[in-house]
């Protein structure tokens, strides 16, 4: 969350005009923030259309997501050169976005494509407003024959246990190459690197499902099964260096019952994890997830 203004200047006064922004937010909890911040979007000559807000009583953090349009031309130069005291007094971390700025987004899978295909679907439709930056995988091109990519990049990185750091070098530079925002594991089945965890911090989110840790390795459905769980569900959560433990962003789960068979949890389970990652994919890229410590606020859409 340490991170400054991430927004580029607009490119004509009429652009300008036209935008909305987000400002998510968060600081020591003390009287006067949401009075400042409000303020001052109104003397700056802005609507507000949507505001969240959260005071964390274990941590006494408070996190505030404001999204604002201008009512008059040069509004936003402004905000920003007033909003920096505001910023510097309340010791606040900050991001102002362009709310209609698309993300890019890095898709990586492995050999399981469902999620994969149904990001790709989501984003065709406009359910998921993004720009896709590249599509990578440790499996060849000729594995997903039956996606239809577009005219999105796809790059095959073949991993194995030594040529993982060489791989992972590569990666973070299309990353970079790329100017991805974020980057989704879509059952990319490979364990990032400590190294490579810290470098996509807050921007890398993963997808699994919930039965870790109880059933861990292979075939973890048919492992349920031969213990007769009685629910399914996928996490869908930030990378971070310890395996499967970020913060959480989503959750899901579906009732099974001993009349499902291992095939019936496989595909159930494919379901859950398709609309988890889907929706930790649009908060994030909506500005509506902020991490709080090992756990992350969510603001309702």
């Amino acid at each position: 969350m340490a991170k400054d203004f991430c927004m580029t200047q607009t490119q004509s006064a009429k652009k300008q005009f036209n935008e909305r922004y987000i400002l998510t937010l968060s600081c020591p909890n003390r009287p006067g923030i949401v009075a400042s911040v409000s303020g001052l979007i109104f003397e700056a000559g802005f609507n507000i259309f949507d505001a969240h807000q959260f005071d964390d009583d274990e941590t006494g953090r408070f996190f505030m997501r404001v999204g604002f349009n201008p009512v008059r031309e040069g509004a936003i130069e402004a905000f920003m050169s007033r909003f920096a005291k505001i910023k510097s007094h309340f010791g606040m971390e900050t991001v102002l976005r362009s709310a209609d700025k698309p993300q890019r987004v890095m898709i990586m899978a492995s050999q399981s494509d469902h999620c994969l295909s149904d990001l790709l679907y989501r984003h065709r439709i406009g359910e998921l407003p993004i720009t896709i930056s590249a599509i990578v995988a440790n499996h060849p091109r000729e594995t997903y024959a039956h996606l239809d990519f577009g005219d999105v990049p796809f790059h095959y990185l073949p991993v194995t246990p030594s040529t993982k750091r060489d791989q992972e070098q590569a990666l973070l530079k299309l990353v970079e190459e790329t100017r991805t925002d974020l980057v989704v594991l879509a059952r990319y089945m490979q364990i990032l690197s400590d190294e490579l965890s810290a470098s996509l911090s807050g921007r890398c989110i993963n997808i699994h499902h919930s039965f870790l840790p109880g059933f861990k390795g292979a075939k973890p459905y048919h492992q349920a099964h031969r213990r007769g769980v009685k629910l399914i569900g996928a996490t869908a959560h930030y990378v971070t260096a310890d395996l499967d433990e970020g913060p959480i962003i989503e959750q899901d789960v579906e009732r099974i019952s001993h009349s499902d068979t291992p095939d019936d949890l496989v595909r159930k389970g494919r379901d859950i994890e398709r609309r988890v990652l889907a929706r930790a994919v649009l908060w994030h890229v909506q500005g509506r997830i902020m991490l709080n410590g090992s756990k992350t606020v969510v603001f309702p859409a």
